[in-house]
């Protein structure tokens, strides 16, 4: 009896060298968020809210009350929006989106000089402007809390910093952009110049509701 012939060992498909070129788990560009879970928390609040009182003057308000009712809530919707749940900052090796209330400003790191929080986080460009990032506030209260930790920390300097590491958000936030300016500003990739686009998703109904109520107000 005879046994099937196996194929030579030089038959074989080569198999691939591992390579460094490979993706890996993680995608090299993913964008880091960066929102405020209390202002969205609180803009779903007003949004239900403002639904629930437009609602109710809809249904039971007579005359032209329905009508100023829905023109509010055209003007409403959009700005309560704007401030809580449209702020985000995205960042990647090569750039750094801001999504502020009315403007999207795109930023390769070529063209950041810093990022810094203050009263308020900000990051500035080469050329001199300033934008405020609304989706990273500043929490004087959580900052001063996050010294205290750093100050009772054996052999750790008193700062926002304690001996684990930890931060107050914000500046742990700033401090990681900081980080990626400073490694991504040579990229090929991370070089231009600032974009800015204004939101007229936002802008556009807003601005509908406006007029809207001051017709209602004007004519009635």
């Amino acid at each position: 009896m005879t046994t099937p012939e196996q194929p030579s060992e030089p038959d074989r498909e080569p198999r691939p060298a591992p390579s460094q070129d490979r993706p890996s788990a993680e995608p090299q560009y993913a964008d880091r968020a960066y929102r405020s879970p209390l202002g969205i928390a609180g803009g779903v609040f007003l949004l239900l809210l403002a639904c629930l009182f437009a609602g109710d003057a809809v249904l039971r308000g007579e005359g032209r009350t329905p009508w100023l009712a829905l023109a509010g809530l055209l003007l409403a919707v959009p700005l309560i929006v704007a401030f809580t749940i449209r702020p985000v900052v995205y960042a990647n090796a090569d750039r750094l989106r801001v999504r502020n209330p009315f403007r999207t400003i795109t930023l390769p790191w070529s063209a950041v000089a810093d990022v810094r929080a203050g009263y308020s986080s900000e990051v500035f460009t080469q050329e001199g402007a300033k934008y405020q990032l609304w989706a990273v506030p500043v929490s004087l209260r959580k900052r001063k809390k996050a010294a205290r930790l750093g100050a009772r920390a054996a052999g750790e300097a008193a700062g926002s910093f304690d001996s684990a590491g930890r931060a107050a958000p914000t500046d742990r936030a700033i401090a990681e952009l900081r980080e990626m300016a400073e490694a991504g500003t040579g990229r090929p990739g991370a070089q231009g110049g600032p974009e800015v686009r204004w939101a007229y998703e936002i802008l556009a109904p807003a601005v509908a509701g406006a007029v809207l109520l001051v017709i209602l107000k004007a004519t009635g």
